[in-house]
């Protein structure tokens, strides 16, 4: 068993340490930049911010110090925003060893760069000299669900088979099931673009349109996001399985997605200031990876007409009802 750092307090890190701490054995903490949500966390063993009705068992150690949460540990799991990712990693540098492993499980891209998370992390650990087996943590998985113990199936990608192997063997548990991958790219740019089709779905459901426009999305989305992934090097293969296609059907249709929120209000004629503000600090990444993702898909000459209108959407305030006129009367093409 192991000593395992989940760095992150959000939704999705305290479910992940819940999980760990439900399959027994290791020795857990958990990472809170914020003190008041820590201090919440350690006198009702409740994350009643970001996961309010799941319990944090006594065997989870909270801290609001990365060195204290670190200390010791063999495997460290970052699941923060994608905004924080590099700055928590330069707060971090100076308390990890040679001899740990990463895995990053933030579903995003960084805004000015268009890096996808383990990028970022290498480059912050490279700044300092340093070098640390990373892999991806990702695939259709609601936090509430994985803290409730619903059966769930994720992926563990990375170039080293070994710290693969031991994240599928260290996490796996009777409601938690983990495949390997050795495909960082298409794994993590698949939990990025996911997020941006999400939006498009939520907006889809928002105006109403129905079956038939759902399905279209879902299916011409995961299209985009796979011209994509195979364009910065990731495999055709990767984005038909639970980090791409998998992860694409429950967030565009579950109701606890946050990105589908978004989208469902900007289709009711909602401003996305106020959309977001109901969110209530929680967040919805495919806001901020749309134009990140555009950045990307313009490198590589990547079409993205999905991700295009989104965009317009998000940051130019066009009417979604247009969007979507405009999607629909594009020159014909093969499929």
């Amino acid at each position: 068993m192991s000593r395992i750092a989940v760095m992150g307090s959000g939704a999705w890190g305290t479910a992940m340490a819940i999980s760990l701490a439900r399959r027994g054995g290791h020795q857990l903490t958990l990472w809170s930049w914020a003190k008041d949500v820590a201090a919440t966390m350690r006198s009702q063993r409740e994350n009643t911010a970001f996961l309010p009705g799941f319990e944090i068992p006594e065997s989870i150690a909270v801290f609001d110090d990365a060195a204290e949460a670190l200390d010791g540990a063999e495997i460290v799991v970052s699941v923060m925003p994608s905004q924080f990712v590099r700055s928590s990693y330069q707060q971090f540098a100076p308390h990890l060893r040679p001899d740990q492993l990463l895995v990053s499980a933030t579903k995003g891209l960084e805004d000015e760069t268009g890096l996808r998370m383990t990028e970022v992390i290498g480059a912050v650990l490279a700044a300092r000299g340093m070098e640390l087996p990373c892999g991806v943590l990702s695939g259709p998985s609601f936090a509430q669900e994985v803290a409730a113990g619903a059966p769930t199936a994720i992926t563990i990608a990375s170039a080293n088979a070994e710290l693969a192997a031991r994240v599928q063997r260290e996490f796996s548990s009777a409601s938690l099931r983990l495949y390997t991958n050795d495909d960082v790219v298409g794994v993590e740019l698949g939990g990025s673009l996911k997020n941006v089709i999400a939006i498009a779905a939520g907006i889809v459901a928002g105006l109403g349109l129905g079956f038939n426009s759902m399905a279209a999305l879902i299916t011409r989305g995961i299209a985009e996001m796979t011209r994509l992934a195979v364009a910065c090097g990731g495999r055709r293969e990767t984005l038909a399985g639970l980090s791409g296609i998998g992860d694409l059907v429950l967030t565009c249709t579950g109701s606890l997605s946050r990105n589908r929120t978004v989208g469902m209000g900007l289709g009711q004629g909602r401003r996305l200031d106020e959309i977001l503000a109901g969110l209530e600090g929680r967040v919805a990444e495919g806001v901020r990876t749309t134009s990140a993702a555009l950045g990307l898909a313009r490198r590589h000459a990547v079409e993205m007409p999905i991700a295009e209108q989104m965009e317009a959407i998000l940051t130019q305030g066009k009417p979604p009802e247009r969007a979507i006129e405009e999607l629909m009367v594009r020159p014909g093409r093969d499929e």
